[in-house]
């Protein structure tokens, strides 16, 4: 397995909304792995997306196990059915530098995906694991959670990402 770089904001990947799987085969399993062991090896992370990898591919990794004994893996996810409102802080492996900040999303979440394996399955969730499930499929459509913000906060926290940048190029 491969510890794999965390792409950031705002490499033109993280906008582009990726494919669906459709090979389930030995090279897919390699990603899936690839994805977990890169999830595992940050701190603080609840999750990735194929696309924070560079990968083109509808396939998430989660597990916020206090332990990372629970690994989920959803492919192909579609969101089918919304319910409640949330609207807590979250950040992202994508956007380090950015902070974190209230986003609004459903608090519970009715999930239709694939398994690692490509069998069809429906889950639901409710607090941090249908928060986490509908940022990690944002991703997938090429949507970051900045874009759920107001122009004025999120030009902001661009600004202050431009200004890091430049501030660690030189």
């Amino acid at each position: 397995m491969t510890i794999l770089t965390i792409v950031q904001y705002p490499d033109p990947i993280l906008s582009t909304p990726t494919q669906l799987v459709t090979d389930f085969g030995e090279a897919t399993q390699k990603i899936i792995d690839d994805m977990f062991e890169t999830h595992y090896a940050q701190k603080n992370c609840a999750a990735l997306a194929a696309n924070q990898l560079g990968f083109p591919w509808r396939i998430t990794v989660i597990d916020f196990s206090d332990d990372k004994d629970q690994p989920l893996c959803l492919v192909n996810a579609q969101i089918i059915e919304k319910k409640g409102e949330d609207n807590t802080k979250e950040g992202c492996m994508s956007l380090l530098d950015a902070g974190y900040h209230k986003v609004k999303r459903a608090s519970e979440i009715k999930v239709d995906y694939q398994d690692r394996f490509g069998e069809k399955k429906v889950m639901e969730a409710d607090g941090f694991m249908a928060k986490c499930i509908q940022h990690e499929l944002d991703h997938l459509d090429g949507k970051v959670y900045l874009d759920h913000l107001g122009p004025l906060k999120r030009k902001m926290i661009e600004r202050k990402l431009s200004d890091l940048r430049k501030k660690n190029k030189l």
